[in-house]
């Protein structure tokens, strides 16, 4: 499909479409002519270091950035595992579905785990470990030595506080890392149900990112080691993962306006007011949901003709088929969702309600 023809849908795909919220873009134009030292060395990117280490009341951590969500988990993971060692996650996890073979091609096993709703237990991953030290053959094995999760989850579905430190209590028995996949973070802390703040992650886990690529930036990640120290050479393996931006002043502008006066954590709202009512109209035109997401991820269940029809008149995210004649079907939204559009998605549903 091209890009006109895709113009005339209504885009409700995914939630890294569109360029960045204006305040963002502003900063960008205001500094465009400035020169400054590269590779993350300039004033912007310390400054913004510092306003997200004071965000997440974190103030013996380390933050790094990056261009994308792919060369932060693998840099994370290559980061902290010794080549002997591998990374936990829900069979669901990002890592182990939508990386294209990204951490195993760095040396590293994704060890999946069975999930509900897509989040992993503090039972699941106890036991997991246990198995491994218990085997008299483990020096011969991957040894399990991260556990990787994602809030919001791949489902939408959140970790509640308790929830991620009984995790955390595993992992720390165990001698493990906890690295939280935040790319989609602003969602998570925008929602009503969400009880894990950013001085909560930075608390609970070893490494957690900021998602800023779907968060309303053009592009770019915020990596928060929460205690400094923790990998010697940063740098050059960022570079090696090929997240090393030559013009890094470009990651510090856009971070350090998107933690100003709080933006980051209300970025997400307009977002999760639209799919809530999107989820609400679903319901009442009777599709299933296939999950009850708090976050900006829908997902419910179509018929193919409902598909079929739906496909000419708005983007949205195929996810998995159930049977010969029902998918799951994902509507995401966004910082810059708006109202309108999501009246227009609401006719649709109406409309295909009726197929």
């Amino acid at each position: 499909m091209t890009d006109t023809q895709t113009n005339d849908l209504l885009h409700f795909s995914s939630d890294y479409m569109q360029g960045a919220h204006p305040a963002v873009l502003d900063a960008l134009v205001r500094t465009n002519m400035e020169s400054t030292s590269g590779y993350g060395t300039d004033h912007y990117c310390a400054e913004a270091a510092q306003a997200i280490l004071e965000a997440c009341n974190c103030p013996d951590g380390e933050v790094r950035f990056l261009m994308g969500g792919t060369q932060t988990n693998t840099f994370v993971i290559d980061a902290l595992l010794h080549p002997w060692q591998g990374v936990i996650s829900a069979a669901t996890g990002h890592i182990n579905v939508h990386e294209a073979g990204s951490i195993e091609a760095g040396g590293h096993k994704v060890i999946s785990l069975d999930h509900t709703n897509g989040k992993l237990s503090a039972t699941a991953i106890d036991k997991t470990v246990q198995a491994w030290e218990q085997d008299d053959n483990r020096e011969h094995m991957v040894q399990p030595a991260m556990v990787y999760l994602s809030q919001p989850t791949e489902y939408g579905t959140l970790y509640s506080t308790a929830e991620l430190e009984a995790i955390a209590e595993v992992c720390t028995a165990h001698n493990l890392k906890l690295f939280v996949d935040g790319a989609r973070l602003a969602y998570a802390l925008a929602a009503p149900q969400n009880d894990v703040s950013l001085a909560d992650l930075a608390r609970i886990a070893d490494v957690f990112y900021i998602g800023g690529t779907k968060c309303g930036l053009l592009f770019g990640e915020a990596v928060v080691f929460t205690k400094k120290g923790m990998v010697n050479g940063l740098t050059p393996l960022i570079k090696q993962h090929g997240g090393l931006l030559a013009k890094g002043r470009l990651l510090g502008v856009q971070f350090k306006e998107l933690f100003k006066d709080g933006l980051y954590e209300r970025i997400g709202q307009t977002a999760l007011e639209c799919a809530t009512r999107i989820k609400k109209r679903l319901a009442e035109k009777g599709f299933d949901l296939y999950i009850d997401s708090p976050t900006n991820q829908v997902f419910f269940v179509a018929t193919d003709a409902q598909l079929a029809w739906l496909s000419n008149h708005a983007e949205y995210g195929f996810m998995e088929r159930l049977d010969d004649n029902r998918v799951v079907v994902r509507f995401a939204t966004c910082w810059s969702t708006t109202h309108k559009d999501t009246d227009k998605l609401l006719e649709c549903i109406d409309q295909m309600a009726e197929l």
